[in-house]
């Protein structure tokens, strides 16, 4: 075997919630864990400002800084946290394999994956800087939606998520604006039904979001297109919230993990076991319907109480 194959017992891919979670559980069994943090270390919510919702934090934390304190506490264990991300895997034999950044290889025992899903944006520059400075764009209504209490939103989405989000957002806003890119929802027709009845959500079919407006800080409005008139418009909003879909990260483990249609790893109902022996998922890789912080770190802590239970049965 080649000196340059590292064996590993516990190998974490991915470093959001589910991840350091996984890895403290994991370090405190002893399992010596290795973690590489991905391309975006913290995962999604280093693009979130405030987090209000996770247990425990009484006046709230910023998403990176709650990530800085999971990695802290991971290390506190014993896990290993290293920069790189995983590029290619093989999950044929026995022995797990890993590559990362394309050269490194590691033979484990265990992989959990926490690699999570990324949310997908317009890709409006206006956008991207306003999401970038925490002031007003978003993807999760859930996450975020408190803190447009009483405020106008404008939401962009066609299917079930967008209509499930914005009949959301409308309970704590003064007015929501959906703007439906094409001339019908993709939506199914209850949750359709839904936001048509609901009296402060004011939908615009076929219509475009030209630019984000803002003063530079914040968001105040959004530039649309009326598609069949061929009008722009300004609408005034302090949030700007896109629901067009996420992508899970799982291209690497097409070959060997079985996907859903849409990429989203299958597990095990109850468990976080995946087809694959000694490969468990945790986080968004596999959650298309929650997407929390909260039930990401659940799942890191099925994963590592999972992968315990497997190493002992190989012993």
């Amino acid at each position: 075997m080649s000196d340059t194959i590292e064996k590993i017992k516990c190998l974490i891919i991915g470093s959001g919630p589910a991840g350091y979670t996984a890895a403290i559980y994991a370090a405190r069994a002893n399992m010596n864990p290795v973690l590489y943090q991905g391309i975006q270390p913290g995962g999604q919510l280093t693009t979130t400002n405030e987090v209000e919702n996770f247990p425990g934090y009484v006046d709230g934390v910023t998403g990176p800084e709650m990530m800085v304190q999971l990695q802290a506490q991971a290390q506190r264990f014993g896990t290993d946290v290293r920069d790189g991300w995983a590029t290619k895997v093989d999950f044929s034999g026995d022995i797990h394999k890993v590559w990362i950044n394309g050269t490194k290889e590691l033979h484990c025992e265990t992989v959990i994956i926490s690699t999570g899903a990324s949310a997908k944006y317009l890709g409006l520059p206006s956008e991207q800087h306003y999401l970038k400075m925490g002031g007003g764009v978003s993807a999760c209504a859930v996450c975020d939606g408190f803190f447009y209490r009483n405020q106008e939103v404008v939401i962009v989405g066609a299917g079930d998520s967008a209509c499930e989000e914005a009949h959301y957002l409308s309970k704590l806003c003064k007015k929501v604006t959906m703007l439906v890119r094409s001339e019908k929802f993709r939506a199914s027709k209850i949750m359709e039904e839904r936001v048509r009845k609901t009296e402060n959500i004011t939908i615009l079919m076929n219509h475009d979001t030209v630019e984000v407006l803002g003063d530079e800080q914040v968001v105040t409005g959004v530039k649309a297109l009326n598609k069949t008139t061929g009008e722009t418009f300004d609408i005034e909003a302090t949030g700007f919230f896109v629901a067009i879909g996420h992508k899970p990260n799982t291209d690497i483990f097409t070959e060997f993990i079985t996907l859903d249609e849409t990429g989203y790893i299958i597990n095990t109902p109850g468990t976080s076991k995946t087809n694959v022996g000694g490969v468990f998922v945790a986080g968004d890789a596999a959650d298309h319907v929650y997407r929390q912080a909260i039930t990401a770190a659940g799942t890191g802590c099925m994963a590592a109480l999972d992968a315990e239970r497997y190493l002992a049965s190989k012993e």
